[in-house]
């Protein structure tokens, strides 16, 4: 029992140090000057274009992920193919990856000497320092989450109820309506809450991308750069304090909708 105690306590001890700590000096120092230079740095039309990009982004992002995760997950448990296992292990690559690293490539892919990039210029189509690069950008380095989240579930499930839909006369699509997707519903939803959360706060691939052009191409954590490289550190923490927010709220609101267990 108090060997017990004592594990929970250092696991208390842990998050507060590593997670709720440095969550709380982001908050204690956004309002350390007040709420005027809060308010004045987080209304700036730059800062608005931000969060609208941001936002703008992960719209894309989420459903893009959403989509091509459950079918993944699906076609990896569900199906035999040569080539399956590479599949699975390609599908953790962005987790292994460095984002800036991923940034990298995609400039070398479509900037001005690589693979794509003078093809698609030449049709008018630019990519780098520009909206499409930060959305390939954030679909790749979350591209994993729903995936990750659907496959134990499809597993641990197996397909018997499938099977015997199918020997009632039932087709594929309805199959997958009225069982398969209900029984891994709650799977699709933590994996989108993490794939949300991730392209809300992506970093590294976005800033190689991006170009960092002030009201265009500049992201809500890029403006939190910029606004901290100047020494404005009350727009930076608020900038943080915002996108730690919308995390939490839909972290809450996962809790709160999620079907207590046994019920």
């Amino acid at each position: 029992m108090a060997r017990r105690a004592g594990l929970r306590s250092v696991a208390v001890v842990y998050l507060l140090a590593v997670l709720l700590g440095p969550l709380a000096m982001v908050f204690y120092r956004a309002f350390g000057q007040g709420v005027r230079p809060l308010w004045v740095a987080l209304t700036d039309a730059n800062t608005v274009h931000a969060f609208r990009l941001t936002l703008e982004i992960t719209a894309i992002a989420v459903p893009v992920n959403t989509v091509f995760g459950v079918v993944c997950a699906l076609a990896i448990v569900r199906r035999r193919f040569p080539g399956a296992g590479i599949v699975n292990a390609l599908v953790d690559l962005p987790l292994a990856l460095s984002p800036v690293v991923v940034g990298l490539m995609l400039f070398l892919l479509y900037g001005r000497t690589g693979w794509f990039g003078p093809s698609l210029a030449g049709h008018g189509v630019q990519v780098l320092f520009a909206t499409p690069s930060l959305v390939l950008a954030t679909i790749f380095v979350s591209l994993p989450f729903v995936a990750r989240e659907v496959v134990p579930t499809l597993r641990e499930l197996g397909d018997e109820q499938e099977q015997a839909a199918y020997t009632l006369g039932a087709s594929g699509r309805q199959a997958f309506w009225r069982i398969t997707l209900p029984s891994i519903r709650w799977a699709v939803v933590y994996g989108v809450v993490l794939t949300t959360a991730r392209s809300l706060g992506e970093y590294g691939a976005v800033a190689v991308v991006s170009g960092h052009i002030e009201g265009k191409t500049e992201t809500a954590t890029l403006r939190v750069q910029d606004y901290y490289e100047n020494f404005n550190t009350a727009g930076a923490y608020g900038i943080a304090i915002v996108l730690a927010a919308i995390s939490v709220l839909v972290l809450l609101a996962l809790t709160l909708l999620r079907p207590k267990e046994g019920a």
